[in-house]
């Protein structure tokens, strides 16, 4: 007698995957942990905050050396390294133009070093690392707004990365660029700009500066952050590569949580450095010009 397959007992479900929730909170308190170090780095002046961004720089250079030639050390990452701390060292002591130039030499270098399939690659990696540790170190040498312009730039990345992340998880929708990052959705980036300009807003308020226009240049930092997450998503999608690293819990390596600040840090120093190049930080905290008190 043949058995009724209507009766057969039912398949057993497979384990649950990792909740949201916990996905969320590991996130949360990776970045928490990492803005507490970074804001009280901040507050102790341009040489503390300095080891900070060389340390972030550093890694950021071998991830990037890791992703683009694989694992190992090579002459071009000692280059890369080299490059990088010259520059930052150079930046933190008010020199920050001379950096520049040192990872300008740094890149051509490593494109020389490099007679692989990624010579062009390679040698980014310098100016991607460093151009934002200089820009960063300009702004806080511009005493007495220069704590003031980095707790800016990364109040509103953090505010753009988290609220875009939730938003995107929480309401769905269109992707923003499935070939590119699959995760990221057109809800997720309306989300994050958003954010990006209440807390822009709220911080002006705080330091009594113009709202409006600080929050009209938040609302521009959190697109340019967002590009700035595309692009790094778009290197390691080139690379079949899902994390940098596994150094941040719950976001992988450094440049997967940097990949905003990048950005950020050199378009804000780029807007600064066209409007008063001598108060870099103060011109950015005035916002953006013509956009009212």
């Amino acid at each position: 007698m043949e058995e009724n397959p209507t009766l057969a007992p039912p398949p057993v479900p497979a384990p649950p995957s990792p909740s949201l929730a916990s996905n969320v909170w590991l996130r949360i308190l990776s970045a928490a942990g990492l803005a507490a170090v970074s804001f009280a780095l901040a507050w102790a002046g341009v040489l503390p905050f300095a080891v900070l961004v060389l340390l972030i720089a550093l890694v950021m250079s071998w991830e990037w050396s890791r992703v683009v030639r694989g694992e190992g050390i090579d002459l071009s990452l000692l280059v890369h390294g080299v490059s990088v701390f010259a520059a930052v060292a150079l930046a933190a002591f008010g020199f920050a133009a001379l950096g520049v130039a040192v990872l300008i030499i740094g890149t051509i270098i490593v494109l020389a070093l490099e007679f692989g399939a990624h010579p062009m690659l390679s040698s980014a990696g310098v100016l991607y690392a460093g151009l934002p540790a200089v820009a960063l170190l300009w702004l806080r040498g511009n005493e007495p707004s220069g704590f003031h312009a980095v707790l800016f730039i990364v109040l509103v990345v953090a505010a753009t990365d988290t609220a875009a992340f939730a938003a995107g998880r929480l309401i769905g929708g269109p992707r923003l660029a499935p070939r590119i990052s699959p995760n990221k959705t057109w809800s997720g980036l309306l989300g994050g700009l958003a954010a990006a300009g209440l807390v822009a807003a709220a911080f002006a308020y705080a330091i009594q500066a113009p709202p409006i226009a600080l929050a009209i240049t938040g609302v521009l930092m959190g697109v340019i952050a967002q590009a700035g997450d595309l692009a790094e998503s778009a290197l390691k999608r080139a690379f079949d590569v899902k994390d940098v690293s596994q150094l941040l819990p719950g976001h992988g390596g450094f440049m997967d949580r940097m990949d905003g600040i990048v950005a950020v840090a050199v378009a804000v120093a780029l807007f600064a450095l066209f409007l008063d190049p001598q108060a870099p930080a103060e011109a950015l905290l005035a916002g953006m010009p013509g956009a009212g008190p």
